[in-house]
């Protein structure tokens, strides 16, 4: 098997099971217990909680550990709404990860208004469009992505949070997809809040965690025996805490490594796009993820190409991992500008540092191999591939 769908989740590094394994076992204290076996306990959490703090030039203190990525973007919103009751604004952007998205959805039906600032045909963010929406006052939260999982394209985050902080608004940036793949420094932005996941850094499912700035107001959305400095009740995930904060550690002395994905990534798109009439980048070739690479095949249909892809031993995706298993046309591409038809056509790989030249030489070869397959089956301009089932928008 090849994986390219990074994006989706990451194996667990070696190391981090190691270090996650005495936690499953002998050593199963409950980090809030008063004795010595406790104690360990306690001692390991807070190891991580400096381990993962570091990953973000964050302190220890303003890190929050969670279930993973969704539980904190959700409670980064809903606390932000709850400080400013008054406020009936949301503000962020067309391209967010269901977890944020939503959940502003939600608070717009319940009658917040919900302003969302565009892209363009590559991703690229629009910052008059959200200066304008900022404007005006009464706007409760902004939540902007920092890289989006299906693109990579990377946002002007700096920018964005000091227009944001011009207007004393509440800024939170789901950093999930950056964190570990790119160098992220919370202490030279102006921002609140900003979620985290480690299983996108070969860390476990399961375990995420919520930066919270030391100088911003907080209120708790999740309430019991006062764990996490009163910020998340509920007893410590030790295990997974542990082996989020290894994942931290190793994710921050590979990050040097990052130059060898991207070349990684840009062999295989240059073998494919080669060897295959058509087929181009969705989103800012230049400005993204280094491990990211989200292609429009025209004509093929793309749920066939992810079957023949699947029966030759590459795992990829459509897109977001974040639904039922559906194969649904992207509205991360849709949202760029772009047809229902390219959406459908579109196919996203992501590599990690495990990624080895020989699995992209083979995948390249598979890729060539399926559209080639797929384009007899149904020429360009045919339609969908005879056998495969049709949905509607």
């Amino acid at each position: 098997m090849i994986y390219l769908d990074n994006n989706a989740t990451t194996c667990l590094d070696p190391e981090v099971l190691e270090a996650m394994l005495p936690w499953l076992g002998d050593h199963y204290g409950n980090p809030s217990g008063g004795y010595r076996f406790a104690r360990e306990a306690r001692k390991a959490v807070d190891l991580a909680r400096e381990q993962v703090a570091a990953l973000i030039g964050a302190q220890p203190g303003e890190i929050v550990f969670t279930s993973g990525g969704t539980e904190s973007n959700n409670t980064a919103i809903r606390s932000a709404l709850a400080l400013r009751p008054d406020c009936r604004t949301l503000v962020s952007s067309t391209v967010e990860h269901s977890a944020v998205e939503e959940v502003l959805k939600y608070h717009e039906a319940a009658g917040h208004d919900l302003r969302l600032s565009p892209v363009d045909s590559i991703g690229r963010f629009d910052l008059d469009a959200w200066s304008a929406a900022l404007a005006g006052g009464s706007v409760a939260l902004a939540s902007l992505i920092l890289a989006n999982n299906e693109t990579g394209v990377i946002s002007p985050i700096a920018e964005a949070a000091d227009i944001a902080a011009g207007q004393d608004v509440y800024f939170h940036t789901d950093a999930v997809q950056a964190v570990g793949k790119i160098p992220v420094d919370v202490s030279a932005l102006p921002i609140h809040a900003m979620s985290l996941s480690a299983h996108k850094l070969h860390g476990p499912k399961g375990i995420g965690a919520l930066y919270l700035n030391r100088h911003a107001r907080f209120e708790a959305q999740t309430l019991g025996g006062g764990q996490e400095q009163d910020r998340r009740s509920g007893t410590e995930n030790v295990p997974g805490i542990v082996g989020f904060g290894v994942a931290a550690e190793l994710a921050a002395k590979h990050l040097s490594g990052v130059v060898s994905v991207a070349a990684l990534r840009d062999h295989f798109e240059a073998g494919v796009i080669e060897a295959i009439p058509g087929v181009v980048i969705n989103g800012d070739p230049v400005n993204r993820l280094p491990n990211t690479s989200n292609l429009y095949f025209p004509g093929v249909d793309g749920e066939g190409l992810l079957i023949l892809l699947d029966e030759g031993g590459v795992c990829c995706s459509p897109g977001s991992a974040c639904s039922t298993g559906a194969v649904q046309p992207s509205r991360i591409v849709r949202a760029m500008g772009h047809s229902t038809a390219r959406a459908r056509s579109s196919v996203r790989f992501s590599l990690s540092r495990f990624t080895t030249r020989e699995e992209i030489e083979a995948s390249i070869e598979a890729v060539i191999k399926a559209v080639g397959k797929l384009r007899v089956v149904m020429p360009p301009g045919g339609g969908r591939v005879v056998g495969h089932s049709s949905r509607k928008d």
